[in-house]
Parts: structure tokens; sequence; C-alpha cells
């Protein structure tokens, strides 16, 4: 199939098929969604925390994070000193992931969507859909691309030009881009993200 003709092939991640990672400091669990391009040498990792009490975050240098509330009260970040109040309407927080930081939870247990890229690998974008987002998808030459979304509570409904999909709650969806597009997303609660290899 010609590169003008490819169809993006999408992988599709349920939240609940994947195993709950306890933290060691017992304040919380986190499951891996994606880690890109393996799992042992990732550039891009994506999971899905669920934080049950206030404490630290721990310290990955040499790593870019990107943190969303997707359910709960929200959370006040601390990231170096600088505060950031951060709900399920917020916009998405990018931070250094050696900043020494903080979660504190306003009230109760939250899930929370983590996007880490190892700096000077890979960058990207992480951006709240709460409608419609449509967004132009540029092939890179000569790197990689992926674009992914996930859907938290109402699902997705995901067009990239012909290409249609449902997505379901909490559900993530993923794919190398293999062509330039148009991407349109509707949706109550989900996130898309764009990442350059």
């Amino acid at each position: 199939m010609s590169a003008a003709t490819s169809q993006l092939a999408w992988n599709h991640v349920p939240l609940d098929a994947v195993a709950a990672v306890p933290w060691r400091n017992g304040g919380g669990v986190t499951r891996e969604l994606l880690a890109w391009p393996n799992a042992h040498d990732w550039v891009c990792r994506i999971s899905v925390a669920e934080v049950a009490a206030s404490g630290p975050f721990s310290a990955y240098p040499g790593v870019q994070r990107w943190f969303a509330v997707l359910s709960g009260e929200g959370v006040v970040l601390d990231v170096a000193g600088q505060v950031h109040r951060l709900d399920a309407a917020s916009a998405p927080l990018r931070f250094a992931g050696d900043a020494p930081t903080t979660c504190e939870l306003l009230a109760g247990a939250t899930r929370d969507f983590n996007l880490m890229l190892r700096t000077g690998q890979a960058h990207g974008t992480l951006r709240r859909v709460q409608g419609t987002l449509v967004q132009d998808v540029v092939q890179c030459v000569n790197k990689s691309k992926i674009i992914a979304i996930y859907s938290e509570s109402t699902g997705a409904d995901v067009h990239f030009d012909h290409e249609n999909l449902q997505l379901p709650p909490q559900t993530l969806a993923w794919a190398v881009v293999p062509r330039t597009g148009v991407l349109r997303i509707t949706s109550g609660a989900a996130l898309w993200l764009e990442v350059v290899q």
C-alpha cells in the first residue's frame, strides 16, 4: 500500500486489561499503557495512576513529564516551589522529571494521566479534549511519530481523513503516523498526544 493511502494501524489498550503496579510508598498504583519503542529502553511512556494519598513524586532525571487529572476532585502539585492547582478540566501540566515535586489531594483519591519523554530523544505535546478537536497531523521525514487518544468516561469518536474509530471509555488508542492527514476527535473527556522520536 502506498504512503498516500496507508491506514493508521490503531493499537487498543483498555485500562482494565493492564495490571496495577503498587507504588513503593504505598500511595497509589500505576498502570503502564505504553512504553515506546520498547519497555526496557523507552523514549515515551504513557501511564494512568490511581493516587490514594498525598506525597512526593519519584524523580526522573532526563525526562520531561506531562500530568493531567482524569477524575476526582483534583490535586495541588508543588513543582520546585511552583504551585499548580489541577482538576479534571485543567490543561495538562508539563514539568521536568528531576524537579522536586509533591502532590496534595484536594478531596480524596484521583485518577491521573502521565506522559514521560526522554529529553533529547523525543518531544511532544498533550492536550485535553472536551468537545471537538481538529488537528493537522504531519508525517515526519526520517523520524517516527506516534499519536494517541485516551478516553476517560465518555468514549471518543476519532476520524483520520476517511478512517473512523469509536473509542470506548478508559481506553488508549495509539498508532504510528504513516502519512499526513487531518485528525478529528469528539469527546466529553479525552486526551490527545503527539510524540516525535
